[in-house]
């Protein structure tokens, strides 16, 4: 399929070789460097070796902090999947889009008051480095559509000069062919001396958990579902491996800006949950949710929630010559919406005319100078309910706004509310709710503020043709 696109898409990709070349020009080489954005599915801020887990293996992952930074304050704009990956690629927090769940069949979109795909023509990361002469290209999961959806865009048309991926309308790529595709792309980039910017989203370790006997026989020791959990990571560690040892075979590690995150807080299985095997549409046949054994490092909650260990995860940078080598950064608060206006800061690519992000760019922060308070507050919009369920007792904000050290939580109606200092109190352990009545009131005010701005429908050509079908009888 790489080729075909390519060959496809030949008189645009010339026209963005052209206006590459010219912008190249005027830039040194070393302000414009290779990026690699490796994003994880579900995977736990304490899922890594790095971070002190009890058997997960992780060397290749380790190797990106040990070279590079990790930064223990980053957040995604969602404790689910299409919301977060959607503020990954806008620069905007994924409500603007009305994108507040996961993509899914067109009657469950509409129930929701959802689109069914995240518009193209909306400003995005990779079309604004396409345009600035980069090679673009994703690899592995999509989830701004769904697979079930066959009239959804397709990923080319997002600014990707290549693309192999699942979840999403058309051929579904197999899970595991991530990284191969991935080091092809870079090799013909690096052949024909373009710097490329490269997604590579993962499927580990959402469920199906899609295993190989040989990973399995690494933990022995282990009982079936922790086994299968940690050789499921191990392979996508391996992958990864795969791709960091390509950089160096080419000679372009040191020109190479490489991201390690993930698109929320790691799933868990309801006490009692049976070991069993499940199909996916999009990804086929492996073992289910049982077998999430996913930790957050002592943060509170999980996927789908508002709290750190929902949103709170993962974020090793390697940026050689330039993010400090084994550093860590426990001060500066970074989010999602942030790497759209750094990415393309440290790319020398303009932001197009009229398009202001709701992040900022943490260039600096990168860079080994801690960006201190932030300044713009982060807000998050989910569906749920309160009071929360037995099962999940976090599980119950529907808004989220960090401003300054503060964090309040609301229920979908305000008639519960918490909040914590996230400074002092970073695991979300003591609500001051009812002692700083004042911040409370401040807080509140901004978040009903942001709520005011947000469009009441979805806008754009972003439905479905399936909506307009009758309903089987």
């Amino acid at each position: 399929m790489r080729r075909i696109v390519w060959q496809v898409r030949s008189a645009s990709a010339l026209m963005i070789m052209m206006v590459g070349l010219a912008w190249a020009g005027s830039c040194v080489a070393a302000d414009r460097p290779n990026m690699l954005l490796i994003v994880a599915d579900d995977w736990g801020w304490g899922d890594l070796s790095c971070h002190g887990h009890p058997y997960v293996q992780t060397p290749n992952i380790d190797r990106i902090a040990r070279e590079g930074t990790d930064f223990h304050r980053f957040t995604v704009a969602s404790g689910v999947c299409s919301p977060s990956r959607t503020a990954f690629l806008t620069g905007h927090f994924p409500a603007r889009y009305r994108i507040d769940g996961h993509f899914a069949w067109v009657e469950q979109n509409a129930a929701r008051g959802m689109p069914d795909w995240l518009d193209p023509h909306a400003t995005l990361l990779p079309r604004i480095l396409q345009q600035a002469g980069y090679a673009t290209a994703h690899y592995g999961k999509w989830h701004l559509a769904n697979d079930m959806i066959p009239d959804a865009p397709l990923p080319a048309e997002y600014g990707y000069d290549d693309y192999g991926a699942f979840n999403c309308s058309g051929e579904q790529m197999p899970v595991h062919d991530d990284a191969r595709r991935t080091v092809a792309f870079v090799e013909e980039a690096v052949a024909a001396g373009r710097p490329f910017f490269v997604n590579l989203w993962i499927h580990e370790p959402h469920t199906p958990f899609h295993v190989l006997p040989t990973f399995r026989a690494r933990f022995p020791e282990l009982d079936e579902a922790d086994n299968i959990y940690a050789s499921t990571l191990a392979h996508a560690d391996a992958r990864i491996g795969e791709v960091l040892d390509a950089l160096d075979r080419l000679g372009v590690a040191d020109n190479t800006l490489v991201i390690f995150t993930s698109d929320n807080g790691p799933a868990r299985a309801s006490a009692g949950a049976k070991l069993e095997l499940m199909y996916d549409t999009a990804t086929g046949a492996g073992f289910g949710i049982a077998a999430s054994k996913g930790v957050t490092g002592g943060r509170k909650g999980y996927k789908a929630a508002l709290f750190e260990g929902g949103v709170g995860v993962p974020f090793l940078v390697r940026w050689p010559g330039k993010t400090p080598a084994g550093g860590t950064d426990a001060e500066s608060l970074l989010s999602a919406v942030d790497l759209l206006p750094t990415l393309c800061e440290i790319a020398a690519a303009p932001l197009p005319e009229g398009y202001t992000p709701d992040g900022v760019s943490q260039r600096s922060a990168l860079m080994g100078q801690p960006s201190g308070v932030r300044r713009t507050p982060l807000f998050w919009k989910i569906d749920a309910k309160w009071p929360a369920p037995g099962a999940r007792p976090d599980h119950w904000a529907s808004f989220a706004v960090v401003h300054g050290r503060w964090k309040l939580l609301t229920s979908a109606d305000a008639e519960h509310v918490e909040l914590y200092d996230l400074e002092s109190d970073p695991l979300e352990q003591r609500d001051l709710a009812d002692d700083t009545p004042d911040v409370v009131a401040m807080l509140q005010e901004k978040l009903d503020a942001w709520k005011g701005d947000l469009p009441k429908a979805p806008e754009g050509a972003v439905f479905s043709r399936l909506r307009e079908m009758p309903r089987p009888r």
